[in-house]
């Protein structure tokens, strides 16, 4: 199922991806996150009117550094650098990017040198949360810089023309009090995001699609207790009832009193089409003698696999796997 996303976060590996799509979201423009391998085609076929670049832990100046499909930035869609987003923006349009004698790291002041667009209406100094340890030297042909801190001459940059913008900063942490307004302006002033987006219409149309998928099939779905895992066989439950058979498999190695809360959760408190199966046996046989960690992790892979292939046998009748 897909639902269509307003704004693309193409992610860089950054700690923080999550988060900038929960800020998005929270400004009620629906987003979808993309690894930043995605071609300038499968942009075009999901059509956002805006992609935001994510910060990340390498350094362009490194040789394999990640890097976009240069198409992307031919679409004529508006694009917000975040930290090493916006030094692949400038160095990969031209710019120049230096390693920093004294990296920042943590609180910084912003003094604003352009109060439009991404900065509309945010007039005085900002305080802005800095990690990173390159910076840009010169900015690219038709770009300016709209941004500085005592300690970095370019902390934002701006196309105005072509809607491509970079900030050296995190707007996405709480660190950063005013960088909801930011997202904001890039969201409406500069992309035209629509807006009022909320999580009752992602429910709502993903419930829709299941349907329309699945019809009258059966679907089993792996279920761990973690948060993906939940919210699909939520959502599955939601969309078809028990045609969904929600299976978890207890391989002995679980956290104390985890199978518990699992049963407890979703056969009394948000009750499921539920199998439990009990492979503790099987897997510890296994396990037995084992003692290096990868081999564990692979012989638990293998195992799960297995008991789950047998299970999925003995349901019978399921065209569908949810993952």
């Amino acid at each position: 199922m897909s639902l269509q996303p307003e704004v693309l976060v193409l992610d860089f590996g950054s700690q923080y991806t999550q988060l900038i799509a929960r800020r998005i979201r929270e400004l009620g423009v629906y987003c979808q996150i993309a690894p930043y391998r995605i071609g300038a085609d499968e942009v075009t076929k999901r059509n956002p009117k805006a992609l935001v670049l994510s910060g990340g832990p390498a350094s362009v100046c490194e040789e394999g550094s990640p890097t976009i499909d240069r198409g992307i930035l031919e679409l004529a869609v508006p694009v917000l650098g975040i930290c090493y987003g916006m030094q692949l923006l400038a160095h990969l349009l031209g710019g120049e990017i230096k390693r920093q004698d004294n990296p920042e790291y943590g609180p910084a002041v912003l003094e604003i040198d352009c109060p439009t667009d991404i900065f509309a209406g945010l007039d005085g100094p900002l305080d802005v949360w800095m990690s990173h340890g390159d910076w840009i030297g010169k900015v690219p042909q038709g770009f300016k810089a709209i941004a500085h801190t005592v300690d970095c001459r370019v902390v934002a940059m701006a196309n105005e023309k072509k809607r491509i913008y970079g900030v050296q900063f995190h707007p996405e942490v709480a660190h950063t009090p005013r960088g909801k307004e930011i997202l904001h302006n890039f969201l409406f002033r500069v992309a035209g995001c629509s807006g009022g987006w909320a999580m009752a219409n992602f429910i709502e149309d993903s419930v829709s699609q299941i349907k329309a998928q699945v019809g009258d099939e059966r679907v089993i779905c792996g279920l761990s207790g973690g948060v993906d895992s939940s919210v699909t066989a939520a959502l599955l439950t939601k969309a078809i009832g028990d045609r969904v058979v929600a299976v978890f498999v207890d391989n002995g190695v679980l956290r104390a009193g985890e199978v518990k809360w699992i049963r407890r959760a979703f056969q009394e408190q948000y009750p499921l089409n539920l199998r439990f199966v009990d492979a503790r046996t099987t897997f510890l046989d296994v396990l037995k003698g084992v003692t290096d960690p990868e081999e564990k992790r692979k012989a638990i892979g293998k195992t799960f696999i297995d008991v789950f292939q047998k299970e999925a046998k003995e349901i019978g009748n399921v065209r569908f796997l949810a993952q």
